[in-house]
């Protein structure tokens, strides 16, 4: 049996904001089989440490076998390959 395809998804789950496209990006790892690791950003502090960690400058952001594929502003299947993300 293969081993389940599994992705990381970072994205924010404020309280007066919800980022539609991290609601896409999760809904498109779904629907291509993944197994969805949902970690919420819930404040702008938290949101603004991770995106000065990950050197990024929006979000969502996708990691995937803990590499990070990029995700923001429009997450797509073809994005998804073994290629590094760019810079």
């Amino acid at each position: 049996m293969p081993a389940a395809k599994t992705a990381v998804l970072y994205r924010m789950v404020m309280d007066k904001h919800v980022c539609p496209w991290g609601l896409r990006a999760r809904h498109l790892l779904k629907s291509e089989g993944y197994m969805v690791d949902d970690r919420w950003l819930t404040t702008r502090e938290a949101t603004d440490a991770f995106k000065a960690e990950h050197d990024v400058k929006t979000t969502p952001q996708i990691f995937i076998d803990g590499r990070r594929i990029g995700g923001s502003p429009r997450p797509t299947p073809r994005c998804w390959s073994s290629s590094p993300s760019p810079p």
